[in-house]
């Protein structure tokens, strides 16, 4: 079986790709998902961003710890910076998405 750490670049590459996963984990935790949020934004498009905002402040915070701990902080810092910025990225895209669709959601209001 190959070496995953050889395969990926070494260390710092594995650090990278914790780190980002990191982000991406903590934000789901937090939230639904984009696709949730692209569907049912209409009626709850505050309460949607506050949970990806809390999810990505969460995981600033890990990012942080990861590399104060870390040999390798650089890595620690750019794979949670690129995490968070796709992430973030992909939930202000489904929320723009879907205040403009006339689909219906998938959740009722009574």
């Amino acid at each position: 079986m190959a070496d995953i750490t050889s395969a990926v670049g070494g260390d710092s590459a594995v650090a990278f790709m914790v780190s980002a996963g990191l982000v991406y984990e903590i934000v789901a935790a937090a939230c639904s998902s984009p696709q949730t949020t692209e569907i049912n934004v209409g009626a709850r498009s505050a309460t949607l961003m506050k949970w990806v905002n809390l999810g990505l402040a969460q995981a600033g915070l890990f990012i942080v710890i990861g590399a104060c701990l870390s040999d390798h902080p650089a890595a620690v810092i750019a794979g949670g910076a690129l995490g968070a910025t796709l992430m973030y990225g992909s939930y202000v895209h489904a929320q723009r998405s879907g205040l403009q669709s006339d689909a219906p959601p998938t959740e009722t209001y009574g």
